[in-house]
């Protein structure tokens, strides 16, 4: 047997070259959306808290949402962008604050 054949259960040599190799999941961007009501601390500890943003960062962040109505909070896959977005929103709904998130394919 040649060092690029391997043998399968049943027996049969296999090519090295016919293993799949795994593709990355494709990733998400997680978006908060600008309203009128939020304050902006709240918004800049949210981006700390679950997005792991340093508090000049966060600001940062917050200010460029204030600003375009829409800022990027990170980038991840489908579960945890959606864990996230859950996460923030239950946050807020808890302080009643109507912030919003969405996500997009990065």
């Amino acid at each position: 047997m040649s060092d690029f054949q391997r043998w399968d259960d049943a027996g049969h040599g296999l090519d090295a070259d016919t293993r799949v190799k795994p593709k990355r999941p494709p990733m998400y961007k997680v978006l908060m959306l600008n309203d009128d009501y939020t304050p902006m601390e709240f918004v800049v500890h949210v981006l700390e808290r679950f997005f792991g943003k340093s508090r000049d960062e966060a600001s940062q962040i917050t200010v460029h949402i204030h600003r375009r109505g829409v800022g990027e909070c990170g980038v991840f896959t489908y579960e945890i962008a959606e864990t996230k977005m859950t996460q923030v929103m239950d946050l807020a709904r808890e302080n009643q604050h109507p912030l919003q998130c969405m996500m997009e394919l990065a």
